[in-house]
């Protein structure tokens, strides 16, 4: 144990320290020399906005500022954009990054997605409505009919021409429900006063 003490205090490992420490020293320096140089530290490029602009635009700009890109999925149409251009970006316009840094977009697809027409005929008007809104539709009108059943959905129709459920429709399209007003029709009426 004597001799485990001595050592400790002598000059070989007080010389073998001194070494030890210069050596990881100089290998610090040259190492974040080397990263400073090959990261460019220090080196930002400003993120553009990409907003509203068409994917020709969006390449031109990306290419410019040296950033790369990725198209993720469009999204659900919005008509505040124009088609095919740019609605959403991550990193957001104006954020810091090194070169050649991912920009992910997300491009306005060319119209509304088609949704299907649900079997509402026979189905009270009240339902009906829930049915097309529930799937991403509107009733902009009812129209009645002389039939017996009072608010029970008879037709569909779509920019004044009739449809069937299992049609499709773009998401928001506007519906017209033609409804039963409760009235017998004349031929039924005119079978029925014959009998």
């Amino acid at each position: 144990m004597k001799n485990f003490f001595n050592f400790l205090i002598s000059r070989t490992l007080l010389i073998q320290l001194v070494i030890a420490l210069v050596v990881f020293v100089l290998l610090a320096f040259l190492v974040l020399r080397w990263l400073g140089s090959t990261t460019n530290h220090g080196e930002f490029v400003e993120v553009p906005d990409l907003a509203k602009m068409s994917v020709m635009d969006m390449r031109a700009t990306i290419e410019e500022n040296g950033l790369r890109y990725e198209v993720l999925d469009s999204a659900n149409y919005n008509p505040d954009y124009p088609r095919f251009s740019i609605i959403d970006q991550d990193p957001k316009a104006g954020n810091k990054v090194k070169e050649n840094r991912k920009i992910y977009l997300t491009v306005n697809p060319s119209g509304y997605k088609k949704v299907t027409v649900p079997n509402i005929i026979q189905v009270t008007q009240r339902n009906a409505t829930s049915m097309l809104k529930a799937v991403g539709l509107d009733v902009q009108r009812v129209t009645y009919i002389d039939e017996l059943g009072e608010n029970m959905v008879y037709q569909i129709k779509y920019k004044s021409k009739y449809i069937k459920p299992g049609d499709k429709l773009p998401k928001t399209s506007k519906i017209e429900l033609v409804c039963g007003n409760g009235k017998i029709p004349d031929q039924a009426r005119i079978k029925a006063d014959s009998k």
